[in-house]
C-alpha cells in the first residue's frame, strides 16, 4: 500500500511538473511569429506603395500623351474661318441685347416717372371731387369762401358730367350729386388706361 501511494504520489508530481516545461519555447515561438507578421506588413505596405507609384505615373503618362495630341492636331483655315464668324455673330447678338436691355430699364424708368405724375394728377382730382360731393351732402354754405374755392377748382372735371343724371335733394339742402359719383368711376376708368397704356410701352420688347 505504501508503495502504491508514493508511485500515485510521484505520477502526480510528475504531472503537476509536465506543463511548465513546454513555457519557454511558447514565448520564442510567440515572438518570433510576431515578427513575421511585422515583416509581411512591411512587405505588404511596401507592395502597396510601388503600386501607387506605377498606377500614378502610367495616368501621368496618359494624360501628356493626350495633351501632346490635342495640341499636335491642326485646325484646316475653313474651319477656323467658320468659328470666327459663329463667335462674331454670338458677340454682335450678346452687344445687341445687352443694348436692347438698356434701352428697355430706360424706357421702363420713363414710363414710371410718368405714371406717378398721372397718379398724383389722379389723386387730387379725386379728392377734390370727393370733398365737392362731401360738402353737397352736409348742406354747406355756398356763400362759405372754401366751399366757392372747392367749387370752382373742380369745375372744369365735373362740368362734362353736370346734369347727366338727377341729383335727389332734401328741404334742408342735403343734395346727394349723382354726377360727381359718375365723374369719379369715369376719371377711374381714365386713370387705369392710361397707366395700361405707359406699362405696354415700358415692356415693349425690340426683334432682334
Amino acid at each position: 500500500m505504501l508503495l502504491k501511494a508514493k508511485s500515485e504520489i510521484r505520477n502526480s508530481k510528475s504531472e503537476i511538473r509536465l506543463p511548465q516545461a513546454p513555457l519557454r519555447p511558447n514565448k520564442h515561438r510567440s515572438e518570433k511569429g510576431k515578427r513575421m507578421e511585422d515583416d509581411k506588413l512591411a512587405q505588404e505596405e511596401a507592395r502597396r506603395s510601388v503600386q501607387h507609384q506605377t498606377v500614378k505615373a502610367q495616368v501621368e503618362g496618359d494624360v501628356n500623351a493626350e495633351i501632346a495630341d490635342r495640341a499636335s492636331q491642326t485646325t484646316a483655315p475653313g474651319e477656323t474661318a467658320q468659328v470666327d464668324q459663329v463667335a462674331q455673330q454670338f458677340r454682335s447678338k450678346a452687344v445687341n441685347e445687352v443694348v436692347d436691355t438698356e434701352r428697355e430699364v430706360e424706357r421702363s424708368r420713363g414710363a414710371a416717372r410718368v405714371s406717378q405724375i398721372v397718379d398724383y394728377i389722379f389723386y387730387v382730382i379725386y379728392a377734390l371731387l370727393g370733398l365737392r360731393f362731401l360738402l353737397a351732402l352736409l348742406a354747406a354754405r355756398s356763400s362759405a369762401g372754401f366751399v366757392q374755392f372747392i367749387v370752382a377748382v373742380t369745375n372744369p372735371f365735373y362740368a362734362p358730367f353736370k346734369g347727366i343724371v338727377a341729383s335727389p335733394s332734401t328741404q334742408e339742402g342735403h343734395t346727394l350729386l349723382m354726377p360727381i359719383v359718375i365723374a369719379i368711376i369715369a376719371y377711374i376708368l381714365l386713370h387705369l388706361a392710361i397707366n395700361g397704356l405707359l406699362r405696354m410701352l415700358a415692356h415693349r420688347k425690340t426683334a432682334i
